[in-house]
């Protein structure tokens, strides 16, 4: 999975003429809490020694590659290569990763309900390591409301790299312009809008929901 991304706005394309009528959700940091700090407060004393970890030992590229398709015990031997010193923190890094997700963002999984029960074909696309989202498949029940997810690790391809969400497209079957992503990472969403994929830049439920509404796929107040 990605660290979190933070930007300005929430919508970044738009609402369309032609209105996508399936939705799209990333998971962590939109429906599933995700940050290593969560696991690595526990085992550094010091912040800032435990942000140069997070920067340098165990960090966004590195991760990134586990995304991709590499394998942990090939990510694992390769940060203790070069951090030796750190080989126990590396190792938690896999042996404790469900530490890293503490719970549900609760809003956006009781938009995604509302999504299902309004009959709205519901579809997931997620960076993340195929070893550890068969245990997030056990954990996580709302993942059964979705038709299909991408996973990453699976494809050996992951966001933003326009590869992955051609396999989306093909998975679907559907044109780009139907479909209406949701994503925390600017990064993401404008390689989808590369695809004609419509986008929306989470920073919370309450956004997510304006824009759903604004597009047509969710009722509005009366």
């Amino acid at each position: 999975m990605h660290a979190p991304a933070t930007a300005p706005s929430t919508v970044t394309r738009p609402v369309a003429e032609v209105r996508p009528d399936i939705v799209v959700f990333d998971l962590g940091n939109v429906l599933i809490r995700w940050d290593p700090r969560f696991l690595y407060r526990k085992l550094f004393a010091d912040e800032a020694e435990m942000e140069r970890f997070l920067a340098e030992v165990c960090h966004h590229d590195w991760n990134w590659q586990q995304d991709r398709g590499r394998t942990w015990a090939e990510a694992i031997a390769e940060a203790i290569g070069r951090h030796p010193r750190y080989e126990a923190e590396i190792r938690a890094y896999r042996d404790r990763w469900d530490e890293m997700i503490p719970g549900l963002i609760d809003g956006t999984v009781a938009l995604l309900e509302e999504l299902d029960a309004r009959g709205v074909p519901l579809y997931a696309l997620t960076n993340w390591s195929a070893e550890t989202f068969v245990l997030a498949r056990e954990k996580f029940g709302f993942l059964g409301r979705f038709r299909d997810i991408v996973v990453s690790g699976d494809e050996k391809l992951a966001k933003p790299e326009p590869e992955i969400y051609q396999v989306l497209i093909d998975r679907i079957g559907a044109a780009p312009e139907r479909l209406f992503f949701i994503d925390d990472r600017p990064d993401n969403i404008e390689a989808a809008h590369r695809l004609g994929i419509a986008g929306h830049l989470f920073v919370d439920p309450e956004r997510l929901r304006a824009d759903l509404v604004a597009r047509g796929l969710l009722p509005g107040c009366d």
